[in-house]
Protein backbone atom coordinates (compact mmCIF):
# COMPACT_ATOMS: atom_id res chain seq x y z
CA UNK A 1 0.00 0.00 0.00
CA UNK A 2 0.74 3.88 -0.59
CA UNK A 3 1.52 5.66 2.53
CA UNK A 4 3.34 8.75 3.55
CA UNK A 5 6.12 8.09 5.97
CA UNK A 6 8.05 10.37 8.57
CA UNK A 7 11.57 8.66 9.34
CA UNK A 8 13.19 11.56 11.00
CA UNK A 9 11.45 14.36 12.88
CA UNK A 10 11.49 17.59 11.19
CA UNK A 11 9.02 19.83 9.31
CA UNK A 12 6.33 18.67 6.53
CA UNK A 13 8.97 18.71 3.59
CA UNK A 14 10.59 15.75 4.89
CA UNK A 15 7.60 13.65 4.74
CA UNK A 16 8.53 10.77 2.02
CA UNK A 17 5.36 8.80 -0.05
CA UNK A 18 6.55 4.91 -0.56
CA UNK A 19 5.23 1.88 -0.96
CA UNK A 20 4.75 -0.20 2.29
CA UNK A 21 3.75 -3.19 3.88
CA UNK A 22 -0.12 -3.61 4.56
CA UNK A 23 -0.68 -3.34 8.53
CA UNK A 24 -1.77 -6.80 10.71
CA UNK A 25 -4.91 -6.11 12.80
CA UNK A 26 -3.98 -6.81 16.74
CA UNK A 27 -6.86 -8.41 18.89
CA UNK A 28 -8.40 -5.58 19.80
CA UNK A 29 -8.25 -3.47 16.53
CA UNK A 30 -9.90 -2.18 13.51
CA UNK A 31 -8.01 -2.48 10.03
CA UNK A 32 -9.42 0.28 7.79
CA UNK A 33 -9.65 0.95 4.19
CA UNK A 34 -8.63 4.67 4.70
CA UNK A 35 -11.25 6.67 2.59
CA UNK A 36 -10.20 10.04 3.90
CA UNK A 37 -8.08 11.58 6.66
CA UNK A 38 -8.62 14.48 8.52
CA UNK A 39 -5.70 17.03 9.40
CA UNK A 40 -5.48 18.17 12.69
CA UNK A 41 -3.01 20.69 14.63
CA UNK A 42 -1.24 16.99 16.40
CA UNK A 43 0.01 16.00 13.24
CA UNK A 44 2.06 19.70 12.58
CA UNK A 45 3.73 18.31 16.50
CA UNK A 46 3.94 14.65 15.84
CA UNK A 47 6.75 15.06 13.01
CA UNK A 48 8.43 17.25 14.89
CA UNK A 49 8.47 15.26 18.00
CA UNK A 50 6.76 18.17 19.88
CA UNK A 51 3.63 16.17 21.01
CA UNK A 52 3.02 13.75 24.15
CA UNK A 53 3.24 10.79 22.12
CA UNK A 54 6.30 9.82 19.77
CA UNK A 55 5.71 6.72 17.42
CA UNK A 56 8.56 4.82 16.78
CA UNK A 57 10.23 5.69 13.06
CA UNK A 58 8.82 5.28 10.46
CA UNK A 59 5.40 6.35 11.03
CA UNK A 60 2.88 7.60 8.97
CA UNK A 61 1.23 11.09 10.86
CA UNK A 62 -2.64 11.40 10.69
CA UNK A 63 -4.70 10.74 13.53
CA UNK A 64 -8.13 10.78 12.39
CA UNK A 65 -9.58 8.75 9.17
CA UNK A 66 -12.83 7.65 8.05
CA UNK A 67 -13.40 4.88 5.41
CA UNK A 68 -14.56 1.02 5.52
CA UNK A 69 -13.66 -1.60 7.73
CA UNK A 70 -11.90 -4.81 6.21
CA UNK A 71 -10.76 -6.30 8.60
CA UNK A 72 -11.41 -7.26 12.79
CA UNK A 73 -9.24 -8.62 15.56
CA UNK A 74 -10.75 -11.55 17.28
CA UNK A 75 -11.88 -9.14 20.40
CA UNK A 76 -13.57 -6.67 18.62
CA UNK A 77 -18.05 -7.44 18.83
CA UNK A 78 -19.24 -4.23 17.95
CA UNK A 79 -17.88 -3.82 14.37
CA UNK A 80 -17.83 -6.53 10.90
CA UNK A 81 -16.14 -6.32 7.50
CA UNK A 82 -17.74 -3.58 5.23
CA UNK A 83 -18.86 -1.34 8.51
CA UNK A 84 -18.45 2.47 7.24
CA UNK A 85 -16.92 4.03 10.51
CA UNK A 86 -14.33 6.65 11.57
CA UNK A 87 -12.32 7.02 14.02
CA UNK A 88 -9.27 8.17 16.09
CA UNK A 89 -5.83 6.26 14.82
CA UNK A 90 -3.51 8.28 16.78
CA UNK A 91 -1.08 8.04 13.98
CA UNK A 92 -0.89 6.10 10.49
CA UNK A 93 -4.15 7.88 9.04
CA UNK A 94 -2.18 9.11 6.23
CA UNK A 95 -1.70 5.89 4.58
CA UNK A 96 -4.15 3.56 2.01
CA UNK A 97 -4.42 1.58 5.14
CA UNK A 98 -4.32 1.33 8.94
CA UNK A 99 -5.25 -0.45 11.95
CA UNK A 100 -6.58 1.16 14.65
CA UNK A 101 -7.58 0.62 18.01
CA UNK A 102 -11.40 -0.20 18.25
CA UNK A 103 -12.25 1.75 21.10
CA UNK A 104 -11.98 4.45 19.22
CA UNK A 105 -13.80 3.40 15.84
CA UNK A 106 -17.57 4.73 15.18
CA UNK A 107 -19.92 3.86 12.54
CA UNK A 108 -20.86 6.83 10.57
CA UNK A 109 -24.55 7.65 9.80
CA UNK A 110 -25.53 6.64 6.26
CA UNK A 111 -25.90 10.26 5.19
CA UNK A 112 -22.85 11.78 6.11
CA UNK A 113 -19.62 11.24 3.42
CA UNK A 114 -16.19 10.30 4.25
CA UNK A 115 -15.13 13.76 3.60
CA UNK A 116 -16.80 15.34 6.55
CA UNK A 117 -16.41 12.10 8.54
CA UNK A 118 -13.01 12.29 8.30
CA UNK A 119 -13.69 16.31 9.58
CA UNK A 120 -15.85 15.52 12.33
CA UNK A 121 -14.50 12.97 14.90
CA UNK A 122 -11.93 15.24 16.57
CA UNK A 123 -13.22 18.27 16.30
CA UNK A 124 -16.93 18.11 16.88
CA UNK A 125 -15.33 15.18 20.36
CA UNK A 126 -13.31 17.56 21.04
CA UNK A 127 -15.41 20.53 21.22
CA UNK A 128 -18.65 18.41 22.72
CA UNK A 129 -16.58 17.05 25.73
CA UNK A 130 -14.96 20.65 26.37
CA UNK A 131 -18.34 22.34 27.01
CA UNK A 132 -20.56 19.29 28.29
CA UNK A 133 -18.22 17.29 30.28
CA UNK A 134 -15.57 20.16 31.10
CA UNK A 135 -17.88 23.56 31.08
CA UNK A 136 -20.61 22.28 31.85
CA UNK A 137 -22.42 24.77 29.44
CA UNK A 138 -25.69 25.63 30.19
CA UNK A 139 -28.40 27.38 27.70
CA UNK A 140 -28.82 31.08 28.60
CA UNK A 141 -25.02 31.33 29.24
CA UNK A 142 -22.26 33.11 26.95
CA UNK A 143 -19.51 31.36 25.49
CA UNK A 144 -16.44 33.41 24.05
CA UNK A 145 -14.47 30.86 21.06
CA UNK A 146 -11.09 31.73 20.41
CA UNK A 147 -9.83 30.58 16.73
CA UNK A 148 -13.32 30.59 15.94
CA UNK A 149 -12.83 29.63 12.22
CA UNK A 150 -10.56 26.64 13.42
CA UNK A 151 -11.95 23.48 12.68
CA UNK A 152 -12.31 22.74 16.48
CA UNK A 153 -13.59 26.86 16.95
CA UNK A 154 -16.47 26.38 14.11
CA UNK A 155 -17.55 23.12 16.32
CA UNK A 156 -17.47 24.79 19.09
CA UNK A 157 -19.25 27.57 17.95
CA UNK A 158 -21.92 25.05 16.32
CA UNK A 159 -22.37 23.03 19.79
CA UNK A 160 -22.36 26.23 22.04
CA UNK A 161 -25.70 27.20 19.61
CA UNK A 162 -26.69 23.55 19.93
CA UNK A 163 -26.93 24.07 23.61
CA UNK A 164 -28.05 27.10 23.75
CA UNK A 165 -25.76 29.32 24.90
CA UNK A 166 -25.02 32.63 22.96
CA UNK A 167 -21.90 32.61 21.34
CA UNK A 168 -19.29 35.53 20.41
CA UNK A 169 -16.40 34.37 18.07
CA UNK A 170 -13.30 35.77 17.72
CA UNK A 171 -10.92 35.72 14.80
CA UNK A 172 -8.23 38.08 12.87
CA UNK A 173 -10.11 39.11 9.83
CA UNK A 174 -13.29 39.35 8.65
CA UNK A 175 -13.37 36.68 6.30
CA UNK A 176 -12.64 33.96 8.95
CA UNK A 177 -15.48 36.02 11.17
CA UNK A 178 -17.58 35.88 8.22
CA UNK A 179 -17.46 31.75 8.03
CA UNK A 180 -18.32 31.75 11.95
CA UNK A 181 -21.31 33.59 11.51
CA UNK A 182 -22.50 30.93 8.99
CA UNK A 183 -22.11 28.97 11.77
CA UNK A 184 -24.35 30.45 14.11
CA UNK A 185 -22.04 33.23 15.98
CA UNK A 186 -24.30 35.79 17.45
CA UNK A 187 -21.29 38.33 17.81
CA UNK A 188 -18.00 38.76 16.43
CA UNK A 189 -14.89 40.17 17.81
CA UNK A 190 -12.16 40.69 15.39
CA UNK A 191 -8.52 41.10 17.75
CA UNK A 192 -7.08 43.59 15.42
CA UNK A 193 -9.79 45.70 15.91
CA UNK A 194 -9.09 47.19 19.37
CA UNK A 195 -8.73 45.76 22.64
CA UNK A 196 -10.24 41.99 22.92
CA UNK A 197 -11.45 42.96 26.82
CA UNK A 198 -12.71 46.07 26.44
CA UNK A 199 -14.94 44.73 23.33
CA UNK A 200 -16.08 41.69 25.76
CA UNK A 201 -16.88 44.10 28.25
CA UNK A 202 -19.46 46.30 25.98
CA UNK A 203 -20.36 43.18 24.37
CA UNK A 204 -21.59 42.08 28.39
CA UNK A 205 -22.53 44.98 29.56
CA UNK A 206 -19.67 44.22 32.13
CA UNK A 207 -20.58 40.93 33.19
CA UNK A 208 -17.75 39.07 31.47
CA UNK A 209 -18.07 35.69 29.58
CA UNK A 210 -19.50 32.43 31.37
CA UNK A 211 -17.29 30.02 29.12
CA UNK A 212 -14.27 30.59 27.05
CA UNK A 213 -13.50 27.61 25.09
CA UNK A 214 -9.33 28.72 23.58
CA UNK A 215 -8.04 26.20 21.27
CA UNK A 216 -4.87 29.37 20.45
CA UNK A 217 -3.64 30.07 23.41
CA UNK A 218 -0.91 32.77 22.82
CA UNK A 219 -1.01 36.63 23.61
CA UNK A 220 -5.15 36.37 23.92
CA UNK A 221 -4.75 33.73 26.79
CA UNK A 222 -4.52 35.95 29.61
CA UNK A 223 -6.56 39.24 28.32
CA UNK A 224 -9.48 36.44 27.56
CA UNK A 225 -9.45 35.29 31.28
CA UNK A 226 -9.45 39.14 32.59
CA UNK A 227 -12.92 38.89 30.42
CA UNK A 228 -14.29 35.78 32.39
CA UNK A 229 -17.47 35.98 34.34
CA UNK A 230 -17.91 35.29 38.36
CA UNK A 231 -17.84 31.57 38.30
CA UNK A 232 -16.77 31.41 34.95
CA UNK A 233 -14.95 28.00 32.92
CA UNK A 234 -12.03 28.61 30.65
CA UNK A 235 -11.10 25.68 28.43
CA UNK A 236 -7.91 25.24 28.20
CA UNK A 237 -7.67 23.28 24.60
CA UNK A 238 -4.94 23.70 22.63
CA UNK A 239 -1.83 26.02 21.80
CA UNK A 240 -2.14 26.43 17.89
CA UNK A 241 0.15 29.96 18.27
CA UNK A 242 2.80 28.33 19.27
CA UNK A 243 3.62 29.37 23.05
CA UNK A 244 2.07 27.88 25.67
CA UNK A 245 0.36 30.82 27.58
CA UNK A 246 1.36 31.09 31.82
CA UNK A 247 -1.70 33.18 33.94
CA UNK A 248 -1.03 34.89 37.65
CA UNK A 249 -2.83 32.78 40.18
CA UNK A 250 -4.35 35.27 41.79
CA UNK A 251 -7.06 35.74 38.95
CA UNK A 252 -8.63 32.27 39.14
CA UNK A 253 -8.64 33.92 42.82
CA UNK A 254 -10.43 37.21 41.85
CA UNK A 255 -12.96 35.62 39.58
CA UNK A 256 -14.19 32.36 41.37
CA UNK A 257 -13.59 30.84 38.01
CA UNK A 258 -11.47 27.78 37.17
CA UNK A 259 -9.37 26.97 34.36
CA UNK A 260 -9.86 23.52 32.82
CA UNK A 261 -8.06 21.35 30.83
CA UNK A 262 -9.51 19.40 27.88
CA UNK A 263 -7.90 15.77 26.55
CA UNK A 264 -10.20 14.63 24.68
CA UNK A 265 -8.64 11.52 23.39
CA UNK A 266 -7.48 10.40 27.16
CA UNK A 267 -11.11 11.01 27.83
CA UNK A 268 -12.36 9.02 24.75
CA UNK A 269 -10.23 6.03 26.11
CA UNK A 270 -11.30 5.83 29.84
CA UNK A 271 -15.28 6.92 29.40
CA UNK A 272 -15.64 5.15 26.33
CA UNK A 273 -19.56 4.75 27.38
CA UNK A 274 -19.68 8.92 27.79
CA UNK A 275 -18.31 9.47 24.05
CA UNK A 276 -20.29 7.62 23.18
CA UNK A 277 -23.19 9.43 24.16
CA UNK A 278 -21.74 12.27 23.21
CA UNK A 279 -21.46 11.33 19.72
CA UNK A 280 -25.18 10.31 19.71
CA UNK A 281 -26.08 13.65 20.48
CA UNK A 282 -23.94 14.96 17.75
CA UNK A 283 -24.88 12.68 14.98
CA UNK A 284 -28.55 13.70 16.28
CA UNK A 285 -27.41 17.58 15.46
CA UNK A 286 -26.02 16.79 12.44
CA UNK A 287 -29.29 14.60 11.05
CA UNK A 288 -31.19 17.73 12.02
CA UNK A 289 -28.46 20.28 10.33
CA UNK A 290 -27.30 21.69 13.16
CA UNK A 291 -23.84 20.59 12.47
CA UNK A 292 -22.33 20.85 9.42
CA UNK A 293 -18.29 20.60 9.15
CA UNK A 294 -16.79 22.32 6.83
CA UNK A 295 -14.68 20.85 4.49
CA UNK A 296 -12.34 23.82 3.14
CA UNK A 297 -10.01 22.21 1.40
CA UNK A 298 -8.87 18.57 0.21
CA UNK A 299 -5.27 17.26 -1.07
CA UNK A 300 -4.54 13.80 -2.23
CA UNK A 301 -2.42 11.04 -0.08
CA UNK A 302 0.89 11.94 -2.21
CA UNK A 303 0.66 15.62 -0.97
CA UNK A 304 -0.62 15.18 2.59
CA UNK A 305 2.89 17.26 3.74
CA UNK A 306 1.43 20.06 1.89
CA UNK A 307 -2.09 19.66 3.79
CA UNK A 308 0.18 19.61 7.54
CA UNK A 309 2.04 22.94 6.27
CA UNK A 310 -1.19 24.38 5.39
CA UNK A 311 -2.68 23.97 8.65
CA UNK A 312 0.87 24.37 10.70
CA UNK A 313 0.67 27.81 8.79
CA UNK A 314 -2.72 28.56 10.62
CA UNK A 315 -3.94 29.74 6.74
CA UNK A 316 -6.93 26.80 7.12
CA UNK A 317 -10.64 28.18 7.44
CA UNK A 318 -12.67 25.10 8.93
CA UNK A 319 -10.82 21.55 8.12
CA UNK A 320 -8.48 20.41 6.02
CA UNK A 321 -8.98 16.85 4.72
CA UNK A 322 -6.27 14.40 2.90
CA UNK A 323 -8.50 12.37 0.46
CA UNK A 324 -6.83 8.68 0.21
CA UNK A 325 -9.56 7.28 -2.87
Amino acid sequence: MKAVLCKAFGPPETLTFEEVANPTPKKNEVLLQVHAAGVNFPDTLIIEGKYQFKPPFPFSPGGEAAGVVLEVGEKVTHLKPGDRVMGLTGWGGFAEQVAMPAHGVLPIPADMGFEAAAAFSMTYGTSMHALKQRANLQAGETLLVLGASGGVGLAAVEIGKAMGARVIAAASTREKLDVARAAGADDLINYTEGSLKEQLKTLTNGQGVDVIYDPVGGPFFEEAFRSIAWNGRMLVVGFAAGGIPSLPANLPLLKGASLVGVFWGSFAQRQPQDNLANFQQLFSWYGEGKLKPLVSQTFPLERAAEAIAHLGQRKAVGKVVVKVR
